[in-house]
């Protein structure tokens, strides 16, 4: 399959081994090129649109139980927001949101080898931005309805279109992930229009089966996508 599944942790992990086991057998599947460590502090911070992260030892501690399960499955192990904690904890990478710091710094701290990503939301702008500085992949979204952004931040950075994926693949090599309110259901056009991953937090974690299932609904949606195109 030319489009991957990119899994993102719930914002908060209230069960730690719980939900190692079903990062397990979601990645046992196949079909999921990187994970992506996101916990998120309930706080809120005056003028920033997304929440800040969780306090250190809480993403240390999950680093540990969880990254070894990635690297069982080589997937690329991804930390949210922080490329200081990413090199500490030996994440495979970082993803940085506009409002986390710049991708240079985060090549500098990382160095050549590690994974750097950009949200660059609906902005053509930001993703050409991102790619002169070096990102290794850019997402875009929330191209559906989402609880994992704020109004506020969904409002400040607009929408996407899938035209914007085809618009990417079609002038670049780096490759972009669409996100934002994602299932098995909607991903058709998505994948149609050239996004090289999806990824996806809600529909594959709440899943009434387990992620397993979920994985394996959406890697079935995606073939049928290819198959249609063809």
């Amino acid at each position: 399959m030319n489009c991957l599944l990119y899994l993102i942790s719930p914002h908060q992990i209230n069960n730690l081994p719980d939900f190692a086991q079903q990062l397990d057998t979601a990645l046992s599947v196949g079909g999921v090129g990187a994970f992506q460590l996101r916990l998120k502090s309930d706080e809120i911070i005056a003028g920033r649109l997304t929440s800040p992260s969780a306090k250190r030892d809480i993403i240390i501690n999950s680093a540990q139980v969880l990254l070894p399960i990635c690297t069982k499955y080589n997937v690329a192990f991804i930390l949210n927001d922080d490329a200081e904690l990413a090199k500490e904890i030996g994440a495979d990478g970082v993803h940085l949101g506009q409002e986390d710091g710049d991708i240079a710094s985060a090549r500098k701290i990382l160095g050549d080898d590690a994974i750097i990503g950009a949200t660059c939301h609906a902005s053509r702008h930001l993703a050409m931005e991102a790619g002169e500085q070096g990102a290794d992949y850019v997402a875009f979204g929330a191209f559906f309805p989402t609880s994992s952004k704020t109004a506020e931040a969904l409002a400040h950075w607009g929408t996407p279109t899938p035209e914007i994926l085809q618009w990417w693949s079609q002038d670049t090599v780096i490759p972009c992930a669409a996100i934002g309110g994602i299932t098995p259901q909607n991903c058709t056009p998505l994948v149609q229009a050239g996004a090289d991953f999806l990824a996806v937090i809600s529909y594959v974690w709440q899943h009434p089966q387990g992620a397993g299932t979920a994985v394996a609904e959406f890697n079935a949606a995606i073939r049928k996508a290819g198959q249609n195109q063809q």
